[in-house]
């Protein structure tokens, strides 16, 4: 028998072609998991999966636009089909994209909702039932949702209204997410990083990602410490739920 914590139980992790992605894709794989690399673009999916199977792990690669209702959906019931089950959903897709009200292009804002609420929706209602099952049939006796979220999403400032909008709101749907499933074992969790170089910062739009300076002599984060964070919630044993967690350098006011 195995004594990895997650041997045996199969994880979905979104824009795992991002630094994030792929280093939450390493961790729960170190752990046993056998992982599904979900991005728009299969590219940088495939040299993240053959690193991960080099490393002893199991990993398939899953292109799939889940800003595209269908393509979402597709992608969980591709995951399930191909490795038989689905034990943790990690919800990493997400950009910035800050702007004022009166020079926004309209097509932004629709690009902020469809990525960081439309398509984190239609993944979580895919794979909802897959996961109580997976936690009613699983020797760990538990499923996880992690959700990844920003700390800035709490700040409010001029030009990230609709940012806001859709970071703000996703606590509370986090939250009210974990009331519901709590009688079926799935855990749903929020990790909230600060900005991570150069993770988070492939996640802003080309404007945004001009205007962001790294503050000078000050440390920040690593994609690897986002992932840390992911896999110490899901590895936890199933009397334990981590219900919110916020990931700052140490430097950081």
């Amino acid at each position: 028998m195995s004594d990895k914590t997650l041997a045996g139980a199969v994880a979905l992790v979104t824009d795992a072609g991002s630094d994030i992605g792929a280093g939450t894709a390493h961790r729960l794989a170190r752990e046993g998991a056998a992982v599904a690399l979900v991005a728009r673009s299969g590219d940088r999916l495939d040299q993240v999966a053959d690193d991960i199977r080099n490393l002893g792990g199991h990993a398939i690669e899953v292109p799939a636009d889940i800003t595209d209702p269908e393509r979402a959906c597709q992608a969980v019931q591709d995951t399930h089909d191909r490795l038989g089950r689905l034990d943790i959903l990690v919800n990493n897709a997400g950009i910035v994209l800050l702007d004022t009200a009166l020079h926004a292009p309209l097509v932004e804002w629709d690009r902020l909702i469809a990525l960081n609420v439309t398509a984190l929706l239609h993944l979580t209602h895919a794979a909802v039932p897959y996961l109580i099952d997976a936690a009613a049939t699983s020797p760990r006796q538990v499923a996880d949702l992690v959700n990844v979220g920003l700390t800035a999403g709490q700040l409010t400032r001029q030009g990230s209204s609709v940012y806001n909008l859709t970071r703000s709101g996703l606590e509370g749907f986090t939250e009210s997410l974990r009331r519901e499933l709590l009688v079926e074992r799935v855990r749903v969790g929020l990790v909230e990083p600060a900005v991570v170089e150069p993770g988070l910062v492939n996640h802003f739009g080309t404007a945004t990602r001009t205007a962001v300076r790294r503050p000078v002599g000050r440390e920040t984060l690593r994609p690897e410490d986002v992932a840390d964070a992911i896999g110490y919630i899901v590895t936890r044993d199933r009397r334990v739920a981590v219900s919110e967690m916020r990931v700052r350098a140490a430097g950081q006011s």
